[in-house]
């Protein structure tokens, strides 16, 4: 059990549960968050159920326009451009971040939404004083190296809601998105981290908020441009290849933030350290294709294998040195 209450909670967060529109989505969303599209049959009229023909269609696309939605997100059959997914749920499958804007919008955080139930509360409160021991280790490494760490936003939403990237659905599972530098995740996704691939803990649930906070580290520091540089001349395979290096220096990124976190705080007790590690193979690609889909296509890893992943978290927890963390250098993940 993780050391946390009576710890200061950021102040960085966007609760948006609750609102109207699913956070701001034009659309109701069905189970896991599939959007359901409220426009008739093929032409606009009658016709087939579900169909939603060229009129209902521009219909969709100027609504997201007028909320300023990415289109994108429907006509490429779902994918969110921009952001980080790190769990990738069966049928969904993202690509990684793509390149930071040149004004990155930080925006403050705010507390808008009642949380649902006790339960609800305590974990909402249990994750933003995580994020909160991350700002207090981050920015303390920054100023070490001489630079200023901007804070990133914690976006708790349900179902489905906006980001900078485009719409980000539960589904999706928790992303990282640069161009507005904010995390964003449904806080149900820990129920489905702990029934369907067996990770369960609060330090479990702790890795997760900062690995999405290591992909933060990598836009300041400049690693995901270069990243996403280098992916736009390479093949898919390549890409991936390469982008399975950037999760995973995310992952040894998390590590560090627990191995300082603890020293200057002793967050751990007995057990903690091995939910992490736990987590961090039960989201392994191979580990989730294997119970997905039944089988392992290695060229489609974009996250690393349990084993790497692991491996990589674990660097980070026991060395607590950022230096240890140099992925795309490694002969061997």
């Amino acid at each position: 059990m993780v050391r946390w209450r009576g710890r200061r909670e950021s102040d960085n967060v966007e609760d948006r549960r609750g609102e109207s529109g699913s956070g701001g989505f034009p659309f109701p969303m069905g189970r896991g968050g599939r959007v359901r599209f409220p426009f008739p049959g093929r032409g606009g009229g009658g016709g087939r159920r579900g169909g939603i023909g060229i009129v209902g269609l521009l219909v969709i696309l100027g609504l997201m326009l007028f909320f300023g939605v990415d289109p994108r997100v429907i006509l490429q059959g779902g994918q969110q451009p921009g952001s980080s997914p790190d769990i990738q749920m069966p049928d969904i499958r993202l690509p990684g971040g793509t390149k930071p804007s040149s004004s990155p919008q930080t925006g403050g955080g705010r507390q808008v939404q009642a949380p649902k139930s006790k339960n609800d509360d305590a974990l909402k409160r249990y994750v933003t004083v995580i994020l909160a021991d991350t700002e207090d280790i981050w920015n303390r490494l920054f100023k070490q190296m001489g630079r200023q760490y901007r804070e990133p936003t914690l976006v708790i939403f349900s179902g489905a809601t906006r980001s900078g990237c485009g719409v980000g659905m539960a589904a999706m599972g928790p992303f990282y998105c640069p161009l507005d530098q904010k995390l964003y995740i449904d806080l149900d996704f820990y129920k489905e981290m702990k029934n369907r691939f067996g990770a369960s803990g609060d330090f479990a649930q702790a890795y997760v908020i900062a690995h999405e906070v290591g992909h933060h580290v990598q836009t300041l520091l400049g690693i995901s441009e270069k990243v996403q540089r280098a992916k736009s001349r390479m093949s898919q395979k390549q890409g991936n290849a390469l982008q399975v290096r950037m999760e995973l220096q995310a992952d040894c990124l998390a590590g560090v933030w627990a191995n300082l976190a603890n020293r200057s705080k002793n967050i751990l007790e007995p057990g903690d350290v091995e939910e992490g590690l736990n987590a961090a193979s039960a989201i392994g690609d191979d580990n989730i294709q294997r119970r997905t889909q039944g089988h392992i296509v290695p060229d489609a890893f974009t996250h690393g294998t349990s084993k790497q992943r692991v491996r990589w978290f674990k660097r980070g927890l026991d060395s607590g040195d950022i230096q240890q963390c140099d992925t795309f250098n490694a002969r061997s993940l």
